[in-house]
């Protein structure tokens, strides 16, 4: 399991993506949604895009979409793009995809043989978890023979079934340039700090970073780019609230839910040292409870599945995310109470979630994040750099040139 943890860091970004400027965007929309094209239009003005960095294509204005229906909707027109417009991979940046994209790529379906083959393979797993249990001795050959069987009948089902080719579409079009890369799982981000001056298999090369302006109504994320440039004017000031599990004792071999814990702990302390705004810790199981997170600037905590606890009154310009399993599934199911679409009902400007289960380690490391944002990196930037795997589940939400620290002159 990759551990993410990084220890203190105050560093500027990363030079290949420092100072992203406007004209190294590229906004995509959907034909098919005007608030999208309305967004769109209303953000260039703002962050002074040129015109001819929209691409307008034409695609489901659904959450999920299939494979088939992404490469020929969405990765094609996209690739047609770059290819005429950025051959050499330099001129552009980062994709910005607006309001009325879709938001996750759903498993191919399965044809006849495949699931013929699926259903013997759950059998013979069933058999021998079964025949595991009735293993008495467990140091014995037989059970750690019955054990290896069932991880390799696992693995098989897993791979069988293609469930783990779930994606976000924002993951995913990061390596539209990429060719005959694996769908089984993430791939390594050759621009996260963990990676570098390291020998990674499989990594892509040809990444172009990737961002939403998206959320629950069309009127959000007006909001969202007004706050943006609000907070970059006059400063991002309230408090910084860091939800942890566990004190700290300094204790070796950790889980990795522990060592996530202590990351968490540390970005308090980074921010705390910064003398940014004043830093509010809770290292309670229970998470912060209603009316307990006044004036949130900044956040990161965990774990409330799905179910948003109203704990914070946010700040304008406020940057932050909940770390659990299901947070960024919709933006725009009325009745859901994920994070990342109630943290945005509720007055966020930034966030990010996985559209579905990423595993701890495909989390962003909130001491490069919420560090390189406090170091004055734009909103893409410190993602860009704290984000471990492409092709795999997460979602940035926000404007990609959102420096919520920027220094003014």
């Amino acid at each position: 399991m990759l551990i993410l943890v990084i220890g203190v860091l105050l560093f500027p970004a990363s030079p290949s993506l420092a100072a992203i400027r406007p004209d190294q965007l590229i906004l995509l929309v959907n034909k098919d949604s005007p608030e999208g094209l309305r967004i769109a239009r209303y953000y260039m003005e703002k962050r002074n895009v040129p015109r001819q960095n929209m691409v307008v294509i034409k695609t489901s204005r659904e959450e999920s979409m299939g494979r088939k229906e992404y490469d020929k909707e969405i990765a094609a027109p996209v690739r047609s793009f770059l290819m005429k417009n950025d051959p050499a991979g330099n001129r552009f940046s980062c994709l910005v995809l607006l309001y009325g994209i879709p938001l996750r790529i759903d498993p191919p379906r399965l044809d006849p043989p495949d699931e013929s083959r699926l259903k013997e393979l759950r059998e013979k797993l069933s058999t021998l978890k079964e025949k595991a249990k009735a293993v008495t001795d467990t140091s014995s050959q037989e059970a750690k023979g019955l054990k290896d069987d069932i991880s390799r009948t696992e693995t098989e089902i897993v791979q069988t079934s293609k469930s783990r080719q779930v994606a976000s579409v924002d993951s995913e079009i990061a390596l539209v340039m990429e060719n005959n890369y694996s769908l089984d799982g993430w791939l390594p981000n050759r621009f996260f700090v963990g990676f570098r001056g390291k020998n990674v298999p499989d990594m892509p090369l040809k990444v172009v970073p990737v961002c939403r302006l998206d959320g629950p109504t069309e009127a959000i994320v007006y909001r969202i780019i007004n706050d943006s440039l609000f907070a970059e004017e006059n400063k991002l000031s309230g408090k910084a609230y860091f939800d942890m599990r566990w004190s700290d004792k300094g204790a070796q071999g950790l889980s990795p839910y522990q060592i996530y814990d202590r990351s968490i702990r540390n970005t308090s302390r980074i921010v705390k040292e910064s003398g940014r705004m004043p830093v509010i810790t809770d290292e309670r199981e229970a998470l912060f409870g209603p009316g307990e997170a006044r004036d949130a600037a900044l956040y990161c905590g965990w774990y409330s599945l799905a179910k948003y606890v109203d704990a914070f009154t946010w700040a304008r310009g406020a940057v932050g995310y909940h770390v659990a399993s299901a947070e960024c599934t919709t933006l725009k199911a009325a009745t859901s109470t994920v994070w990342c679409k109630t943290m945005l009902e509720k007055g966020v400007a930034a966030t990010l979630g996985p559209v579905a289960e990423p595993y701890l380690q495909s989390f962003p490391a909130p001491e490069v994040f919420f560090g390189c944002l406090l170091n004055g990196g734009s909103l893409i930037e410190c993602y860009t750099v704290s984000n471990p795997f492409w092709s795999w589940q997460m979602v940035l939400i926000g404007d990609p040139l959102y420096c919520p620290f920027k220094e003014r002159r």
